[in-house]
């Protein structure tokens, strides 16, 4: 199986949560399903920032309420990218990020292995 870069972009993340796939701060669940792994280039966070960043899912579909099923936070100064474990994603699944503390340029991918 082929893998892809399913999303991809460069966005300023402030206090209000972004949804990466729908490149927005409109949360609209993603329904096209697959392994996929989030990679963060932070390299622009300074001490002091912190940047949260959530998956949320639907466990049975159609009528079910997306959930976080994934999060985690990164602090201060970051050299490194950061990459998410791989998620088996079906129902109605969104990735999002939101600047708890300072105003976060990254830019992000979203691959897709299956």
């Amino acid at each position: 199986m082929a893998i892809t870069q399913a999303y991809s972009g460069t966005s300023a993340i402030g206090a209000t949560e972004f949804s990466a796939p729908n490149n927005s701060t409109t949360r609209t669940p993603i329904t096209v399903s697959g392994v996929y792994q989030v990679f963060l280039d932070t390299s622009d966070m300074i001490a002091g920032d912190e940047l949260r960043i959530r998956v949320y899912e639907k466990c049975t579909g159609t009528g079910d309420t997306q959930r976080i099923i994934y999060e985690s936070f990164i602090n201060g100064t970051m050299t490194d990218t950061w990459v998410s474990p791989s998620l088996i994603l079906l129902h109605g699944w969104d990735v999002t990020l939101t600047a708890i503390t300072g105003t976060i340029t990254v830019l992000w991918s979203i691959r897709k292995v299956a």
